[in-house]
């Protein structure tokens, strides 16, 4: 029976404007995160909120309290974002200065380092768009403490170059620990591809070319990835869910949206598996390309 990790993103950018169930306090996003995890989430990622403001607020001290407060009910991997100006967030010179302060505190496990940019635009909003901006000295950046702190680089292959440039950084000696390529998927946006079987075979095609037997994940944004988890269980991948990746408006909680993923794993043969056997996975992986 094949183990097949879940993660939940919690809330993501996009405020309660777009999405109207996301957690914003703190309170809320460690309730939440508890909830997936009793569910059969492993992986919790969530992003920071100023509540003032209803905006993300990538504060270290903010993702403490959260990673904190989860991991005191609930033994999983949670994890933060990193800013993004074309969506919104705030202009920072150093995208990484919160994921550094977690990571010399031991805090985190994984980190987003996202390897390239992407162009951002709705199908339903062409008149407007941006830049997912990752200048190749932030993607240096957040290698450089993913190799100084062993936490494992969570990869979001929006375009099939992230993958490349993902694998041979990665494997630069010493090589970073290892890196989940997260698969991206989308309706609702211009980017990528849309959820099919066929295209996530062309993924993993590339993937068995640049980083065989690296894990992966299947997820997106404004994307619905359920139709995918039969495929993805068969292939050996695992599942991200969450209402940040959910289409705008999802009427679903993140705790029901987990329940989903679980049912639709084990109807496909597959068994959700718990974050000692995450770390498990990992450590192996990591052991075989030469990292203690």
């Amino acid at each position: 029976m094949s183990k097949v990790w879940i993660e939940a993103a919690l809330n993501g950018p996009w405020t309660r404007e777009r999405q109207r169930g996301i957690p914003i306090a703190v309170e809320e996003i460690v309730a939440d995160g508890i909830a997936c995890a009793e569910a059969g989430a492993a992986v919790i990622h969530a992003h920071a909120y100023d509540v003032a403001t209803g905006r993300q607020k990538d504060d270290w001290e903010i993702y403490a309290r959260i990673i904190e407060g989860i991991r005191a009910k609930a033994d999983v991997i949670v994890y933060p974002t990193i800013p993004s100006p074309a969506l919104g967030q705030e202009q920072t010179s150093n995208r990484f200065g919160h994921t550094l302060e977690l990571a010399k505190r031991g805090l985190i496990e994984w980190a987003v380092i996202d390897p390239g940019s992407v162009h951002i635009s709705r199908f339903d909003d062409l008149g407007h768009g941006g830049v997912y901006q990752n200048p190749h000295a932030d993607i240096l950046e957040g290698m450089r403490i993913a190799r100084a702190y062993n936490v494992h680089p969570s990869y979001a292959i929006y375009e099939p170059g992230f993958t490349r440039l993902g694998a041979a950084l990665a494997a630069i000696v010493p090589p970073s620990p290892m890196p989940i390529y997260r698969f991206m998927f989308s309706d609702e946006f211009a980017w990528g591809f849309p959820p099919r079987d066929k295209y996530l075979d062309t993924h993993l095609e590339l993937l068995a070319e640049a980083a065989l037997g690296a894990p992966w994940m299947i997820a997106g944004l404004g994307v619905d990835i359920t139709p995918l988890i039969p495929h993805t269980v068969a292939r050996g991948g695992h599942v991200r869910v969450g209402l940040e990746d959910a289409l705008w408006g999802c009427p679903q909680t993140n705790e029901a949206l987990v329940k989903d993923a679980v049912q639709r794993v084990q109807g496909a043969g597959g068994e959700p598996a718990t974050t000692a056997e995450v770390r498990a996975a990992l450590r192996a992986m990591d052991a075989a390309r030469g990292r203690a």
